[in-house]
């Protein structure tokens, strides 16, 4: 780790993603002169301790940024939107987890695992992709290297804290008035442009975030540019469906690729193997392979079930499973930041 210290911002300090990389900052005992923790009005004034010291809340605004080197955006679109390019004006890199500047052709969207040369290309602003896009790509970027892909198949199986506190709270509270026999009271889920809400508990919701024109899901959509964006490959084919299901943290991935050479299954266990970020977990015959319970908390990706398809020699399937707000968000982002830390000490 880089011995030059640096003054950082969190901004969204008191949502989960940002507590999760206030907590990180403070395990990998990043170089940290000044930190600095920016939130709404609403949250401003809540009191954080860091390193044993309790840190006062401020409220994010423009001039918030001045002296700040890396400034860690996870406080929703808008607030990335208005707020990110005054942290860019005042010299910071501002490393932004959510979807405001993904798709920027000026804007890096970076898995560290799978292309960690672009973070020197940044122009004041790099970002985190989607939660799934991120451990899917950093299983298969292994397997993309060595064969090639040219198609993906995605379902997902995402945990509610993908959505918020708030619908965390919304699971909790169905399960209960589900279990004491009285109707669940949908308020949260689905998140989307409608005011329809679904019972989440004991319940799969085939959506996650608006519909777009296409048919698809925004979430959905997400994966399928972004992988193409961080492969750098217009030609990989990437379809997805995107579920919302009754688990608190990590998602979950069934992933059928199609490789453009042939392959060796134990080549490819040893290629993940050897990947890092991910540990496989692949003893189907011990009933072992991963879960989204020994995924959450940890911060790599793991993958099991590696199976050829039945009807396609060079098909692939594989289960992915990570946890959504660690590898998925907060610590995808502080591994970049560490990259940029590392980079200034030269």
């Amino acid at each position: 780790m880089s011995k030059t210290k640096l003054n950082v911002a969190v901004v969204g300090a008191t949502g989960a993603v940002g507590e999760q990389i206030i907590g990180l900052l403070e395990k990998r005992d990043f170089p940290i002169d000044k930190l600095k923790l920016l939130s709404s009005a609403r949250s401003a004034g809540t009191r954080v301790t860091f390193k044993g010291q309790e840190i006062t809340v401020e409220e994010a605004g423009p001039d918030s940024f001045e002296g700040i080197d890396i400034a860690l955006f996870s406080a929703g679109g808008d607030v990335s939107k208005e707020l990110a390019p005054h942290a860019v004006r005042h010299g910071a890199v501002a490393i932004d987890n959510t979807n405001a500047f993904r798709m920027d052709p000026n804007t890096p969207l970076v898995v560290p695992e799978v292309n960690a040369d672009q973070i020197d290309e940044h122009q004041g602003i790099i970002a985190n992709p989607n939660c799934s896009t991120i451990q899917m790509v950093a299983a298969l970027k292994p397997l993309y290297d060595r064969y090639g892909i040219s198609r993906i198949i995605v379902s997902t199986y995402q945990a509610v804290s993908g959505a918020g506190s708030r619908a965390i709270d919304e699971l909790h509270r169905q399960t209960g008035e589900v279990l004491n026999g009285n109707a669940a009271n949908p308020d949260i889920l689905p998140v989307g442009s409608l005011p329809v809400k679904h019972q989440i508990a004991f319940n799969a919701i085939p959506q996650i975030d608006k519909f777009q024109d296409n048919g698809y899901t925004l979430e959905e959509m997400k994966m399928v540019r972004e992988t193409k964006k961080i492969l750098n490959d217009e030609s990989v084919l990437v379809t997805a469906t995107c579920v919302r299901i009754p688990v608190v943290y990590g998602h979950s991935e069934s992933v059928y690729v199609e490789l453009k050479e042939d392959y060796n299954l134990d080549e490819v266990r040893s290629l993940l193997d050897n990947a890092p970020g991910v540990t496989v977990v692949d003893d189907p015959a011990n009933q072992v392979y991963p879960l989204a319970t020994d995924a959450a908390g940890k911060n790599d990706v793991f993958v099991g079930r590696l199976r050829r398809d039945l009807t396609n020699e060079r098909g692939l399937n594989l289960w992915i499973v990570s946890d959504n707000l660690l590898k998925g968000a907060a610590w995808n982002a502080v591994q970049i930041a560490e990259v940029i830390a590392a980079n200034k000490s030269k």
